[in-house]
């Protein structure tokens, strides 16, 4: 099965998730995460701006099939965490150490 590539923005981020149902022969499906601009901007699941994810078949499809609402609750629940927050905290005022 082909490539679906997708392109969202999120909290300024612009972001390319590509979603492949099946991978590996068909016994994987396989998701990855990139930032596009600013290029390779930290995420709240991925400090390097790139996430690959392989899950079993039929994850995203439970979820109701759509990568993109997936992708975009993937990254509002990981925006909670301790982690993200301080990150986010320091962007705004600046690291001086």
């Amino acid at each position: 099965m082909d490539t679906q590539i997708y392109k969202i923005t999120w909290q300024n981020i612009e972001i390319e998730i590509r979603y492949k149902p099946r991978d590996m022969g068909s016994i994987i499906a396989h998701l990855e995460i990139e930032t596009i601009n600013p290029p390779r901007a930290q995420l709240p699941m991925t400090e390097t701006g790139y996430r690959s994810y392989f899950h079993a078949i039929g994850t995203i499809e439970a979820y109701g099939g759509d990568v993109v609402q997936y992708v975009t609750d993937w990254l509002n629940e990981e925006a909670k965490s301790k982690k993200w927050l301080k990150y986010i905290d320091s962007m705004r005022q600046g690291v001086l150490f």
